[in-house]
């Protein structure tokens, strides 16, 4: 028989009526399956960068290099997509930025940079951007997740990651 220890006072311990394993803090090689996890844990994190510039001038969307995927545990989990980086345009001109679910899915989250809008005179403008969208893909398989550019009106809108790194976080939240 294992050894015991053996703990002073009136301590009652209630056991569950289902079969299981309890788990303890401090034991190595245990963890609590995802499953238990309550509504609104975060079940994982997967982050990608990019350092690979777009450009575009047209006025319809067409994908970046800021990519990852993630494989959600459960058909009930929301997935948090957190986006940053520069955007860049010549003369006065929106650089329109926007996310994609598996490059079919345009979740409409368009962040619009409002690049150069102060006068009529030509120029460069730069500027950081970043945005936030919960979705809920209803599925457990791979799915990813890819910033789309488009130009307001056909002048080079312009996701700058030469010298700036792009980050696209994505966490996988219990339903």
């Amino acid at each position: 028989f294992p050894s015991h220890d053996t703990v002073a006072g009136n301590t009652t311990l209630t056991l569950p009526t289902v079969s299981g394993t309890i788990l303890t803090t401090g034991s190595s090689g245990q963890s609590i399956p995802k499953a238990a996890l309550p509504t609104g844990s975060v079940l994982q994190v997967v982050q990608s960068t990019s350092t690979s510039s777009t450009s575009t001038t047209s006025t319809s969307f067409v994908a970046t290099n800021l990519t990852a995927t993630i494989t959600p545990t459960s058909n009930t989990s929301r997935i948090y997509a957190m986006v940053s980086g520069p955007a860049y345009t010549n003369g006065l001109n929106y650089a329109i930025l926007t996310l994609y679910r598996n490059n079919t899915t345009n979740l409409g989250s368009g962040a619009f940079s409002n690049l150069g809008l102060t006068g009529n005179s030509p120029g460069t403008y730069d500027t950081s951007v970043s945005f936030n969208y919960l979705d809920s893909p209803a599925t457990t398989s791979a799915t990813t997740y890819t910033v789309y550019l488009r130009s307001n009106n056909s002048i080079a809108a312009i996701w700058d990651l030469v010298t700036t790194v792009g980050t696209i976080t994505l966490m996988e939240i219990a339903g």
